[in-house]
């Protein structure tokens, strides 16, 4: 399974996404509700922006794994974070994380700052949407 990435020239180049991805015929949408850093105890992880970054990222991609994907199965993701200055000024650390669990798949993405979260003491959710 392969996505068809769709850059129109007219849009530059992106950097860290992509602005579209075509899935492949037949294949099966999954849409992943937004997560925030919890463990399976359900308490958001201490350290900061970069450990809920992570955290957030691994349990979307487990909700894919379980579905029988895997990452380069994500099309689409939304980042909603408490403080944009937080995630512009710590790019470079999540590059890092993001290819370590990514590699250079980069999906249609969306970042969007929000005054909170539901779950008390998170500064990141993500969702997605997986197409296996």
């Amino acid at each position: 399974m392969a996505f068809e990435i769709i850059n129109p020239e007219s849009l530059g180049e992106p950097k860290g996404w992509n602005n579209g991805l075509l899935a492949p015929v037949g294949g099966r949408i999954l849409f992943v509700a937004g997560q925030t850093a919890r463990d399976a105890e359900g308490r958001i992880v201490d350290g900061g922006f970069i450990p809920q970054f992570e955290r957030a990222l691994l349990n979307v991609l487990e909700v894919v794994r379980a579905a029988g994907g895997g990452p380069e199965n994500i099309g689409r993701m939304t980042v909603f974070v408490t403080d944009r200055s937080t995630y512009l000024a710590q790019l470079k650390e999540l590059g890092t994380v993001w290819r370590r669990h990514l590699g250079r798949h980069y999906p249609a993405m969306t970042l969007v700052e929000v005054s909170d979260l539901v779950d008390e003491g998170a500064v990141v959710e993500i969702e997605a949407t997986a197409v296996v």
